[in-house]
């Protein structure tokens, strides 16, 4: 459901209890909306309650709203969407929601039966049962599967209300059980990895001192069975300034190998070759750059200029050399990609012996196979998708062969999954019904000039012969952070709720983000931050420009990082908008860094104790920004009370100030759902329907 509610992750590896992350540090005396960072405290929720009851009487009543839940639910609840799959030993495991399962079911098939339009499914797991039976509201974060044993033993992750924070049990695939006195991790943002049967890695909260200042884990330990975890042996221990620390087991055949991987915060690692005597090894690259052995390879992506042996390698390339050859000292390294002004590299997928190369040119995919030979690599481009459309290719079993999933997903084209082996045309398996009619509307990419005259593209999705007359309903929708790239892709919930009612849909692609690289992503850094806003705002201008639309009837909507956004345009650009949706948002920057796991996103925006780097952080703090003389538009505020990623405390408190001062604001918070807002699938068709009522409100 891309673009439906969308949330982007602000860190990689969550680690901490909700409870261990409320704000400990001295409040600023100045801030009189402090208490609502309590997250569970009384008067906290009665307020979040009150204001809940107030939009919902504003905006659930409102003619309308019930049949687009219905609609937005039976979308979501559809058998027709795709049931993507991942392949582990002989079978295919999913993970589905719908109407009569909406907790969900782990369930796998085989690949003959997953051809068939009604496949048969194996429920490995009913987590609707589970939660009856244990009264808890778990919500499924994911299994890891051992390979050796016969594919039997399963690690299940396991989080509480949709939160980061999990536990971890361990399963038995045979007897369709959790194993009593298995391997289990208690309530935490840590983690467990398999090494074998009988060993696995851990790293969690080991108590005080134990975990970084981001909230994270900064010690792993090796784990045996049949022990208490508090008799787990020390692997690697980072410093309590690192973002967190962790371990896994590579159990590719003839290449079997331990790794130690250290954060030491956002774009900077460390990772290690651990040796049987537990000496480790450093993979010796930049901290800013990501290295990845694969069997016989290290691949090697720089974030910055990289000079080797009196070469210079440009930062976003992709480079390949031997891993063995490359830990004894040798640099013979071989560029594979190299960017250009226009491209950026994508992602990158191994099969059995080809490697996919997918770039972006102009936020548009082409897809090309490598393959290494005795001679150097081959190449070979392989067809995109048609029109405005992303497309990806990935292996179906590394291990085993050259066979690959690929899917094309477009904002008017349903996703499409076919299968097919490097060398063969792709045959289609599935393919996503229309769930809205395209059939009198378009795709277009335009590219705005932005304050410093960079030119910004964007994507506009709207009726053919559009009217330009300003009056036209527009979403404009951006993220703009961690070097996360907004591509096509098929919403039908966005079909429905909006491009099928007469609205214009609009996704910028603005400075921040990943669309051409780490270049594109390092512009809008730290002190450069204004650049994104720069971006943003001035798709809007050129979107009144071209007399798509007007500020009274432009709206604009973000979530996460994108929630920052959504606050740097309610205070700094206001005259823009007739409507904001500010969904799990940061807005304090003063505080960010001590709630949650805001201090693993300084590299991102600075860090505020510093005098001279909050100079420039609170030029674009929304919190800190609000003025009672200006005139800000309409707003509705959405979070969560289970995100343990994002603070509720910055939605929180931007509301009652805001509303304390008189202005159009209305709030929403989900007592469920972390992070992505709701926990199952009629939590997320309410809270869509709160955002789109209140949208067509405002702008129509």
């Amino acid at each position: 459901m891309k673009h439906l509610w969308i949330t982007l992750a602000l860190g990689f590896c969550m680690a901490g209890s909700l409870a261990a992350q409320e704000p400990k540090p001295a409040p600023a005396p100045e801030d009189p909306y402090l208490w609502l960072e309590e997250v569970t405290g009384a008067k906290a929720l009665d307020w979040v309650k009150a204001r809940n009851a107030e939009s919902g009487k504003e905006l659930a009543e409102a003619p309308g709203f019930a049949a687009l839940k219905a609609d937005l639910l039976k979308i979501m609840d559809s058998k027709e969407r795709i049931a993507f799959v991942n392949k582990t030993g002989p079978y295919y495991y999913n993970f589905w929601r719908d109407e009569k399962n909406p907790q969900g079911v782990w369930r796998r098939t085989t690949l003959e039966e997953y051809r068939k339009p009604q496949p048969k499914w194996d429920v490995i797991l009913d987590l609707d049962a589970l939660n009856k039976a244990e009264k808890e509201n778990w919500v499924w974060h994911g299994a890891q599967i051992l390979k050796a044993g016969g594919w039997r033993h399963v690690l299940v992750n396991l989080s509480r209300g949709g939160a980061d924070a999990g536990v971890v049990r361990e399963f038995d695939l045979d007897t369709r059980a959790f194993v009593k006195g298995g391997f289990e991790l208690p309530e935490s943002k840590g983690s467990l990895s398999w090494i074998d049967k009988d060993s696995v890695y851990v790293s969690t909260d080991f108590g005080p001192g134990s975990m970084t200042t981001s909230g994270y884990p900064r010690i792993v330990k090796l784990w045996k069975r049949g022990t208490p975890l508090s008799a787990a042996g020390p692997v690697y221990e980072g410093k309590a300034t690192d973002m967190s620390v962790n371990a896994y087991y590579d159990d590719t055949k003839g290449f079997e190998r331990h790794f130690v991987y250290r954060s030491p915060a956002f774009y900077r690692g460390e990772l290690f070759l651990r040796a049987k005597d537990g000496k480790l090894q450093k993979v010796d690259v930049p901290e800013d750059a990501t290295a990845r052995p694969h069997r016989e390879w290290l691949m090697i992506e720089p974030r910055s200029a990289w000079i080797v042996n009196g070469k210079t390698y440009a930062a976003g390339s992709l480079l390949v050399a031997k891993f063995d050859d490359y830990m004894k000292g040798k640099r013979d390294l071989t560029v594979l990609f190299e960017p250009t002004p226009r491209t950026s590299l994508a992602g990158s997928s191994w099969t059995r012996h080809h490697l996919i190369l997918n770039v972006l040119e102009d936020v548009k995919n082409t897809l090309t196979v490598l393959t290494p030979g005795k001679d150097g690599w081959s190449r070979k481009a392989l067809p995109g998708a048609p029109g405005y459309a992303t497309v990806s290719m990935g292996a179906v079993d590394a291990d085993e062969n050259d066979d690959y999933f690929m899917v094309t997903s477009g904002y008017l084209t349903p996703t499409t999954l076919l299968h097919g082996a490097i060398g063969q045309a792709p045959s289609k398996l599935k393919e996503l019904p229309a769930f809205f009619h395209a059939s009198g509307l378009e795709v277009t990419q335009h590219f705005a000039a932005s304050k410093d005259g960079t030119k910004v593209p964007y994507f506009q999705i709207a009726k053919k012969g559009l009217k330009l007359d300003g009056a036209n309903p527009t979403l404009l929708y951006g993220y703009g952070g961690f070097e996360v790239s907004l591509t096509p892709g098929y919403s039908a919930g966005i079909g429905r709720a909006w491009l099928t009612q007469g609205g214009v849909y609009v996704v910028a692609n603005i400075r921040g983000g990943g669309e051409y690289g780490p270049r594109w992503h390092q512009a809008a850094l730290k002190e450069k931050r204004h650049r994104a806003y720069e971006d943003f705002s001035a798709v809007a201008e050129d979107l009144i420009a071209r007399k798509v639309t007007a500020p009274k009837h432009l709206g604009t909507q973000g979530g996460s990082n994108g929630g920052l956004l959504m606050g740097n345009m309610i205070t700094l650009y206001p005259k823009l908008f007739g409507a904001v949706v500010c969904q799990v948002p940061l807005l304090d920057m003063k505080r960010y860094s001590h709630l949650l796991a805001g201090a693993s996103w300084m590299a991102e925006y600075g860090d505020p104790d510093k005098a001279e780097e909050w100079a420039y952080i609170q030029t674009f703090s929304p919190y800190q920004n609000v003025k009672a003389t200006e005139k800000y538009p309409p707003t509705l505020f959405m979070t969560s009370t289970r995100d343990d990623r994002v603070h509720p405390g910055h939605a929180r408190k931007m509301m009652a100030k805001m509303k304390d001062l008189g202005f159009d604001v209305r709030y929403f918070e989900n007592i469920e759902g972390g992070h992505g807002g709701a926990a199952n699938n009629a939590q997320s068709a309410q809270m869509n329907a709160l955002a789109f009522t209140f949208l067509w409100q405002q702008l129509k």
